[in-house]
């Protein structure tokens, strides 16, 4: 019993008449009577009694007709399903990004993705860069966006094997009370913030220790106030003037784009350069959709030309 065995025997269930069904298939009725007799043959039993020119269903053909009728129309959904898949106008998508991007620009990013990408189910999930990598490598979720400063990319970690990376360099800048004495410049440097207090992300990220080391390197004290999970609310004590912070660009952007109009912080390019690394990770084992690498694609073409944004605007400051 094959497909194209059921949907003959619907089309002459429904009309009633071998003509009629080849009719309306666009075939010869041998080719109909064919197919009918090859089906009956293969459920080992009649499924119509002849009379005359006249087919009458037996009992069981109704409920085979039930059955077929299932069948073609899950085939269809599927043909369909995939067809939207196919076009990008269906699928699903799990994403999994840290706290800083998930405030604002990645759920604004994802909302405009979505509207683009019709009927598209999405699961956005928020979790700090270890984790992330963790529920990645298990293949539980679809993209992961993540910071490199807390992770362990060795060869002696046994999850390095299960994700793929694609690695996203920039410089961090600097965060300033609006009425700072250094708002407004186009470049800090770390001899300028000796003596202010400062925020700073955890002792075991990179850019904490980045951060340290410039100070020492321009031989000037690094004088730690607050500490932070991640860079956004640092921004509000930078706000109440009681620390500046170095900070990577997305996090300015998402400062930006929540406060505009009512900025008071300023940013600038800090010397020497503190480097920030973003990741955009994917399972390496579950095949990507095209849903999938559609994503992947525009997210990084968009952390690329925020990061190229923010040079083009201390350059001319400069």
């Amino acid at each position: 019993m094959n497909l194209q065995q059921l949907i003959v025997f619907r089309e002459v269930m429904e009309t009633g008449s071998v003509s009629a069904a080849a009719r309306n298939l666009n075939r010869t009725q041998p080719a109909i009577s064919a197919s009918l007799k090859t089906l009956e043959e293969n459920v080992g039993m009649e499924l119509f009694r002849r009379e005359g020119r006249r087919l009458l269903p037996v009992p069981e053909a109704h409920y085979l007709l039930s059955e077929a009728i299932e069948i073609i129309d899950r085939l269809h959904t599927a043909e369909a399903n995939m067809a939207g898949m196919r076009n990008r106008a269906r699928g699903s998508l799990r994403i999994v990004a840290m706290p800083g991007p998930s405030v604002f620009l990645l759920p604004d990013f994802v909302s405009r993705f979505k509207a683009d990408a019709g009927d598209l189910n999405i699961t956005l999930s928020t979790r700090s860069s270890p984790q992330i990598i963790n529920l990645v490598a298990a293949q539980s979720f679809d993209v992961g966006f993540c910071d490199i400063g807390f992770l362990d990319t060795t060869e002696d970690n046994p999850q390095v094997g299960l994700f793929q990376s694609e690695i996203i360099m920039c410089n961090c800048l600097c965060a300033l009370p609006l009425d700072h004495p250094l708002a407004g410049r186009p470049v800090v440097h770390a001899r300028d913030l000796d003596g202010e207090k400062m925020g700073a992300l955890a002792a075991s990220h990179s850019t904490h220790r980045s951060t340290k080391k410039a100070f020492e390197q321009e031989g000037v004290q690094f004088d730690l106030s607050v500490e932070a999970q991640y860079f956004v609310p640092l921004l509000h004590f930078v706000e109440a003037g009681q620390i500046c912070t170095i900070l990577d660009p997305l996090s300015a952007e998402t400062y930006r784009r929540m406060n505009q109009g009512k900025m008071r912080v300023s940013f600038a390019r800090f010397e020497p350069s503190v480097p920030f690394g973003y990741s955009i990770v994917t399972p390496k084992y579950h095949p990507q959709s095209l849903i999938t690498q559609e994503f992947v694609s525009k997210w990084s073409d968009y952390v690329n030309g925020v990061i190229a944004a923010e040079k083009v605007l201390k350059q001319s400051a400069t």
